[in-house]
């Protein structure tokens, strides 16, 4: 696939992928304390033994292509549900645990406000991130999720994430 950057013009390749390398409230840790009260791997977080979370991905379908439009996002697990979970990462063959009931950790500036919108965490086979489902609601994110993405709106998804261009 390939589209026009709606802030530069400029022909990007491919579907591009967004997403953070912590949830959000871990940025509610002073960046002092974070060394002691922070465990922090590119898939897991557990701030002060008590608030545990996981990345996987929030995949939107494009029309019209096969790969979707993905968000790199956090959500948060019950603690029982977070140590199940790790102690699956191992496990080749994992999908059929699960799935687990989280609250999205990430607040995604296009939206209304998304953190804490409610999710399942689909765990997947041989490595690859659990897929993010949220609820089905009339919350725009998950209605994109539910409907589908067109080109145009990668591309001014495209243009605020890289350009900081504001999206109409």
């Amino acid at each position: 696939m390939k589209f026009q950057c709606a802030c530069c013009d400029e022909i990007v390749e491919g579907i591009p992928t967004f997403g953070w390398d912590y949830p959000i409230h871990y940025l509610d840790v002073p960046e002092a304390e974070r060394p002691e009260r922070v465990f922090l791997t590119s898939d897991l977080c557990v701030i002060d033994d008590k608030w545990f979370f996981v990345r996987g991905c929030l995949e939107i379908p494009v029309i019209g292509h096969d790969d979707p439009f993905i968000w790199g996002v956090w959500v948060s697990l019950s603690e029982d549900n977070f140590f199940e979970f790790q102690d699956l990462l191992e496990v080749k063959e994992r999908s059929k645990f699960g799935p687990y009931f989280g609250w999205f950790s990430a607040s995604i500036n296009i939206y209304p406000e998304t953190l804490n919108l409610r999710t399942k965490v689909h765990i997947r086979d041989d490595g690859v991130r659990p897929y993010i489902e949220l609820e089905p609601t009339d919350h725009p994110l998950a209605l994109e999720q539910q409907q589908g993405i067109s080109v145009k709106r990668v591309s001014e998804i495209y243009a605020n994430r890289v350009h900081g261009k504001k999206i109409a």
